[in-house]
């Protein structure tokens, strides 16, 4: 399995950015109840932070797919690695106006919604990087 991943810091990456995902994909669906009260958050935004869980879900899934499942493991797989990129910038990006700059609804001043999708980030654009002679592959 190391040698899908060029070597065992990637794998590495790879696993922690996608239990993260995991992680908050099951606090967003699952815990919702708990997650919603650590950050104050009404119920009535149950269901839309589950459709956001699933969208985490479906990420921890596919990562699961392509390194268990797939005879080939990352090779050919750009078009996942780039969008989870850009997912991850796109939340970094929009929580970082959220809390930061517009602070409508802000109950909690939590720095978790900034912090945690700028770690993805960095870690998906070094997967990107490192992984590019398999991603790219065709």
């Amino acid at each position: 399995m190391i040698e899908k991943f060029n070597s065992i810091f990637y794998l590495i990456l790879f696993s922690i950015h996608f239990l993260g995902l995991g992680f908050y994909a099951y606090q967003m669906i699952i815990d919702n109840k708990r997650y919603r009260e650590k950050f104050q958050i009404d119920e009535t935004a149950a269901t839309i932070m589950r459709m956001t869980g699933a969208i985490f879900l479906g990420s921890f899934l596919m990562a699961i797919y392509v390194m268990f499942v797939r005879p080939n493991g990352v090779e050919g797989t750009w078009a996942f690695f780039n969008l989870v990129f850009v997912q991850n910038l796109c939340v970094l990006i929009v929580n970082t106006y959220s809390i930061k700059i517009d602070k409508t609804g802000m109950r909690n001043d939590s720095n978790e919604a900034v912090i945690a999708p700028l770690v993805f980030t960095i870690i998906s654009a070094v997967l990107c990087y490192g992984l590019a002679d398999k991603i790219y592959m065709y």
